[in-house]
């Protein structure tokens, strides 16, 4: 008996260790998409593991109400579904800065700094040569007067792998 559950625990770990995920080093690219008008951030991912990472994302958003300034970190842990294709998910925050254009009084603009919590869940395609697509859908809570509320930011990302 004692000698089955060693062979069980051998083959287990080499089953699990045959699925097992390394992902790039390094990626940098951008991240496009929004929920509130078309943005772009500069994205960098960082592998911390054989099967997690850090994305450090700086970006821009744009509507006809407001300009905004974003910094969010997030940590992520990936999955191999097959071949090239991962999934992933991951839990971070960030900190922004909003300029609000007043349409009635040209001279009367707000701004507002604030900070976010955000979790992600997505979809990527690691090519044989170093590119990444992604696709992912970012919920964020916002802790401020003017975003004291969920949004949904939904992205594709297209980055370089290094």
């Amino acid at each position: 008996m004692k000698r089955l559950a060693i062979i069980l625990f051998v083959f287990t770990a080499y089953a699990l260790e045959g699925h097992a995920q390394t992902i790039a080093e390094n990626a940098i690219g951008l991240r496009l998409g929004d929920s509130d008008g078309f943005g772009t951030e500069i994205s960098y991912q960082r592998a911390l593991g054989d099967n997690n990472r850090l994305e450090v994302d700086f970006g821009w958003r744009n509507s006809k109400n407001f300009d905004a300034f974003r910094l969010t970190g997030l940590y992520q842990w990936v999955w191999n579904l097959d071949g090239g294709f991962n999934w992933y998910v991951g839990a971070g925050g960030g900190l922004a800065q909003v300029d609000f254009d007043d349409n009635f009084d040209r001279f009367d603009d707000d701004s507002e700094t604030y900070l976010y919590a955000a979790g992600d869940i997505g979809i990527e395609y690691n090519f044989d040569f170093p590119l990444l697509l992604s696709l992912d859908f970012r919920p964020e809570i916002g802790f401020g007067d003017y975003n004291d509320d969920v949004d949904f930011d939904i992205a594709l990302g297209i980055r370089y792998q290094f």
